[in-house]
């Protein structure tokens, strides 16, 4: 069961990812204290069949979901100088009721289910990699983590550490190529 210390060291490694996915630094900084919190309260949840910066993140990969959906459903407000919250929703509408400006996953709905429906099948190609090649893989490219450190987490070496992305980038090509743009090469 890990120790408070292991929680702390995984604050960096984890406002890393979820900076990279959100691209906003307080609600970055959120998810990943509900992460923290989330493995502070139950750590009988990790059963230790991956790391704990695995496990953790898997934990702050859906808090980081559900803040997007969350965000996609709302419209920010902000009142200008004098102004009362009526007025500042009022300003949103045209005098027909329609949207001055619709929010943007409106405007183009079907490249919004063409990025999720493309993630979705990038994870399904992430799911199929060897399990040694989708950890190197997404420790350094989703995670972000230097090669020095995935080496020495993994016990394997640089060269190692370089052929094993090489394949999990050339399995995942395959895959995309073949699965969304329906070509085999």
């Amino acid at each position: 069961m890990p120790i408070h210390a292991d929680i702390a060291a995984l604050h960096q490694p984890l406002l890393r990812f979820a900076r990279m996915q959100l691209r906003n630094d307080s609600l970055a900084e959120d998810v990943v204290s509900e992460t923290m919190l989330a493995l502070l309260e139950k750590p009988e949840g990790f059963e230790g069949r991956s790391s704990f910066l695995t496990y953790a993140t898997g934990i702050l990969k859906f808090k980081v979901i559900d803040t997007l959906r969350k965000r996609g459903r709302e419209v920010h407000v902000e009142l200008l100088d004098e102004q009362s919250m009526d007025d500042a929703l009022d300003a949103l509408f045209q005098a027909d009721g329609h949207w001055q400006e619709p929010p943007p996953a409106w405007q183009e709905p079907e490249r919004s289910l063409q990025e999720r429906q493309f993630f979705e099948m990038l994870q399904l190609c992430i799911d199929r990699l060897s399990p040694k090649l989708a950890r190197v893989f997404i420790m350094r490219e989703w995670l972000e983590r230097e090669v020095d450190d995935v080496c020495q987490e993994l016990g394997i070496t640089a060269n190692n550490c370089h052929v094993m992305l090489y394949r999990a980038r050339m399995q995942l090509r395959g895959c995309v190529e073949l699965n969304w743009f329906g070509e085999a090469k």
